[in-house]
């Protein structure tokens, strides 16, 4: 192993190493400040919660979570790859759409959250669509950014032999723009667990977000930050599985020096 490789093998683990420098940093701080536990818990308050709570009910909200939250994800790309390409090939939709989108983008989801409870209902599909709408932009733009960054001499020159336009998008367009795609997925996929969580503070019975909901309005800090550190954890793990997909079957969409 080459020294370089070892520094960047070495480099990867600094965030651990942070992470179990600062948790007995807080331990003590809280214990010497006497911080109370509904202000902040110490890390050992807050295992001492989570292994208070049964693991199947932790299985029950984490999957209801991570089911909305991959559900969300994946129909925003199913919808967001086509609407890119149509909008990569018509000036004129993209002209139109991308303003709205960007309208869309910029309204709170947490304020329109309610509305849609009441237009869906209180089952998944209102969880689903803001999930959806959370996730959809990312994607619609990094797709759309890495269709347009095509070579022109590439699109010129698979007119001159007269490709037809799905082939242009399917063998030139789209490998191009594999790339962006993997960033906004990445952007996404993080994002999706917001969405649900988001979601589940509106209307839910179940989930992670409607566990801390419930433990805060309890006064069950530890117990909450409990839930957030199991949050973070699924986000991280799922940022990492979008990572993994990338390198097994696109590893040629990845720099070089990431081999």
């Amino acid at each position: 192993m080459t020294k370089g490789k070892l520094n960047f093998s070495t480099s990867k683990l600094f965030p651990v190493f942070t992470l179990l420098a600062i948790l007995p940093i807080w331990e003590v701080m809280v214990r010497i400040f006497e911080i109370p536990n509904f202000l902040l818990p110490a890390p050992s308050a807050i295992y001492q919660a989570f292994i208070a709570v049964d693991p199947s009910r932790w299985g029950l909200h984490l999957w209801a979570t991570l089911r909305v939250a991959i559900l969300g994800f994946c129909l925003s790309l199913v919808i967001s790859l086509p609407l890119a390409i149509f909008m990569v090939k018509s000036k004129f939709l993209a002209k139109t759409l991308y303003p709205i989108l960007v309208i869309i983008q910029s309204t709170p989801v947490v304020a329109i959250a309610p509305l849609l409870v009441v237009i869906m209902g209180a089952g998944e599909a209102p969880r689903l669509a803001i999930t959806c709408l959370i996730t959809f932009f990312p994607l619609v733009v990094s797709a759309t950014t890495g269709m347009m960054s095509t070579p022109e001499e590439l699109i010129e020159l698979s007119k001159s032999l007269k490709a037809s336009a799905v082939k242009e998008v399917w063998h030139i367009r789209l490998p191009y723009a594999v790339p962006h795609i993997f960033s906004g997925m990445k952007v996404a996929i993080t994002l999706a667990i917001i969405g649900a969580v988001v979601a589940e503070f509106v209307a839910a019975e179940q989930g992670l977000g409607y566990f801390v909901q419930f433990s805060t309005s309890y006064f069950k800090i530890p117990q909450a930050f409990a839930a957030l550190l199991l949050l973070s954890t699924l986000s991280l793990l799922l940022f990492k599985t979008v990572q993994l997909i990338q390198y097994l079957f696109f590893r040629w969409s990845l720099p070089k020096d990431k081999f």
